[in-house]
């Protein structure tokens, strides 16, 4: 798909051991035309960890997108009232801001960002990306499923013997799953 016609809103939270699939998804994006502003949680902006620097992380995206992105909940609020995304990706989509955008709590950049997005009736995308999908975090997972506007990547167990309630998205299927979105489908299967 051609995506030069398309603004992308591109939300990245804290599943730290997805980042380089992340970036790989970005550059793919970028490669198919979109525009991208990158929304990054507090945890991606400052948090160092085995997987890399939080500022190398930050500043790659920044470079790959030519956008200096979102970085907190005021720059986010406007995406709202100024309805300049035709799609708002959130991948990867930890458990925690999955339980957050289910119950409506707003406390984050990209929460902020989804929230603003949602209000246009716009397609929001979701790569979860959770250790507890199939535990704590399930009954917020169907909630989600549920939602108007919302799509999920289409996941599934990263690891059933040592992590049995962890799930991933497929972030290869990225792109399918929003052009999907943007004709108000959800891509099949989504469990994979």
């Amino acid at each position: 798909m051609d995506f030069s016609n398309y603004h992308i809103g591109y939300g990245i939270t804290g599943s730290f051991c997805t980042f380089a699939q992340t970036r790989k998804q970005v550059i793919h994006l970028k490669e198919m035309g979109a525009k991208i502003t990158p929304i990054f949680s507090f945890q991606t902006q400052t948090l160092d960890t085995r997987f890399g620097s939080a500022k190398e992380f930050v500043e790659g995206i920044c470079e790959i997108t030519d956008s200096e992105g979102i970085r907190t909940i005021p720059e986010a609020e406007p995406i709202g009232p100024n309805n300049y995304l035709d799609v708002m990706v959130i991948a990867p989509c930890t458990g925690n801001t999955a339980a957050k955008l289910c119950n409506g709590i707003v406390d984050t950049p990209v929460l902020m960002a989804a929230k603003a997005h949602m209000r246009n009736g716009k397609p929001l995308v979701i790569a979860i990306s959770t250790n507890d999908a199939l535990g704590m975090n399930f009954k917020n997972i169907g909630a989600l499923m549920n939602m108007k506007n919302i799509y999920f990547v289409p996941f599934g167990q990263d690891n059933h013997k040592s992590k049995p309630n962890s799930m991933i998205a497929h972030l290869e299927l990225l792109p399918e799953t929003i052009e999907f979105a943007l004709k108000g489908k959800q891509i099949q299967p989504v469990i994979q």
